[in-house]
């Protein structure tokens, strides 16, 4: 049981959380251990059963998911929660993320997605859901208020493979994934995401594609 991930799924539709619950314990290495309906129960929750990874819905009563998440990442620095949302929920899934979610889908993701979802977070990694991966991007580049300076500006350029690279991150890749597309060893892939993190600052892939819009190379 030790390899099992332990998930805990929060969101007010009950239909959702069964629908959600039902695809994950298909997979043998994963397991819900709590369910709740809003945000403020997710606290308590968390607090209790200490989930792997967490499913966080952005719309419910009492506490939304944005609060929830800035909250539990605040009292609990390790937790890894992914935003559920849909295509009108852009401008929150922006929050979500800078409140500390490691990543979104769509709550139209296939139970493979969702499976793939979360072992990467759970593992430590971020992800960005492909299939609206450049509209949310584009939208994020739109609401920005700075001005996006052109890569000269930063301290240590990127090189056109590595800027290939970041583009295949954007869109939601994953290393092995990235490599196949551009005929490279998945370790040399693994290298160019560490050099994108260092060169960006970011901590993760998530906060790379973040940064990345901010100096104008997406």
């Amino acid at each position: 049981m030790s390899d099992v991930i332990r998930v805990m799924l929060v969101d007010d539709q009950r239909l959702m959380r069964d629908g959600l619950r039902l695809l994950l314990e298909m997979e043998a290495d994963m397991q819900v251990v709590a369910e709740v309906d809003n945000g403020r129960f997710a606290l308590d929750a968390y607090a209790e059963h200490r989930p792997d990874v967490v499913l966080m819905d952005i719309r419910m009563p009492e506490m939304d998911g944005v609060e929830a998440t800035r909250r539990l990442c605040d009292d609990h620095p390790q937790a890894r929660i992914i935003i559920l949302t849909t295509f009108d929920d852009d401008e929150y899934v922006f929050e979500g993320i800078r409140a500390g979610a490691l990543g979104y889908l769509l709550k139209d993701v296939s139970g493979e997605e969702l499976a793939t979802a979360v072992r990467t977070v759970a593992a430590g990694g971020a992800l960005l859901g492909a299939s609206v991966a450049r509209r949310v991007l584009g939208q994020f580049a739109r609401m920005s208020p700075q001005p996006r300076p052109d890569q000269s500006d930063l301290i240590d350029p990127l090189t056109e493979r590595e800027l290939e690279v970041l583009g295949l991150v954007a869109q939601g890749y994953s290393n092995p994934q990235i490599a196949a597309r551009l005929h490279l060893a998945e370790g040399t892939v693994k290298n160019y995401v560490s050099n994108l993190l260092q060169k960006l600052n970011a901590r993760d892939r998530t906060q790379a594609v973040l940064y990345a819009i901010h100096w104008g190379l997406l």
